[in-house]
């Protein structure tokens, strides 16, 4: 056991030196990296993020004590939440906002309204504030993800034994859209939404497997286990989440961060899978392209054996 631990421990640290939680100066757009990180501010930061999120402009053009003041905090406060963003300090935080918002304001006129469904909204209303979100989530994820990772990502289940796929609620739909999508190509891959059934899976899976998590919070109790038991045995582990603290990426070998924005009702949880089924289906071609043969063989003869069940045919 304690070799695992030390191998695992290993392991963790040559990937985070490979794949590192994106940062600001990374290419991760600043204010996508700001909502991933809004778990796990203090307090005094949090009020310093409310500020910045709503209204960037505004604080670009602000002192560092008048931020401070705003957020009633101190000035060390703002300096830290600066550095948290992966900047050296509050100028280059100025400037970063500035350059956010003027990217914004430019984006401004083709941009339908966004937010919480209101009782007032007609059905043209819901519409586009539900377009809007999906279409952010989708282009934000695409924009910010870390390419290095995913590569990583697919290069693992590409060369996986065996695939098993956690994901509870809402995200049991996608777990089980990216394993429908490997079995096609030939992969033996698994999806769970039971606890239980994932954990005994787990428990069976070796160092040639993968294992995928897969929530929009990163917080869902039971993917957490269930990938930290995979990973516990053998498998190489991978994490499909929208924050890059939360305990399912610490779990991981490999994180996958998507940039939905939830309204603060997550009733429908639906730019969150959105933003997770481009995740996947990203995955899935490039997993896909390096066994390019053998998968349009194994798409062609699924596409056979499902012909005679469409009414056109």
């Amino acid at each position: 056991m304690a070799e695992r631990r030390s191998r695992t421990s290993t392991q963790r640290r040559g990937q985070s030196a490979a794949t590192p939680p994106p940062t600001a100066e990374q290419g991760r757009p600043l204010l996508v990296h700001l909502r991933g990180l809004r778990p796990t501010l203090t307090p005094a930061e949090e009020r310093v993020a409310a500020l910045v999120l709503d209204n960037p402009a505004a604080v670009s053009a602000l002192t560092i004590s008048e931020l401070a003041d705003r957020a009633a905090t101190s000035e060390t406060t703002v300096l830290r939440f600066a550095k948290r963003l992966g900047l050296s300090g509050y100028p280059q935080l100025r400037l970063a906002l500035a350059a956010a918002s003027a990217a914004a304001t430019a984006a401004a006129g083709a941009t339908p309204p966004r937010g919480d469904i209101n009782a007032s909204d007609s059905l043209d209303d819901i519409l586009a504030k539900v377009a809007s979100a999906d279409a952010a989530a989708i282009t934000d994820t695409a924009n910010s993800i870390d390419r290095r990772a995913l590569a990583n990502a697919a290069g693992a289940l590409a060369k996986a034994g065996r695939i098993d796929i956690y994901g509870m609620g809402a995200s049991g739909l996608v777990a089980a859209d990216l394993q429908q999508k490997l079995y096609r190509l030939g992969f033996v891959a698994f999806s769970f939404n039971d606890p239980h059934l994932a954990l005994t899976s787990a428990a069976l899976l070796g160092r040639s497997d993968v294992a995928v998590g897969i929530s929009y919070s990163g917080t869902t109790t039971e993917s957490v286990e269930a990938l930290r038991a995979a990973a516990a045995h053998g498998a190489k582990s991978i994490a499909i989440s929208n924050y890059p603290m939360a305990p399912l990426a610490a779990a991981a070998d490999i994180s996958l961060l998507t940039a939905a924005r939830e309204p603060s009702e997550r009733s429908g949880a639906t730019a969150s899978r959105m933003a997770a089924l481009l995740v996947v289906d990203c995955l899935y071609l490039a997993t896909a392209q390096q066994h390019l043969p053998r998968a349009r063989k194994a798409v062609a003869a699924t596409r056979r054996a499902v012909r005679g069940h469409h009414t056109d045919d």
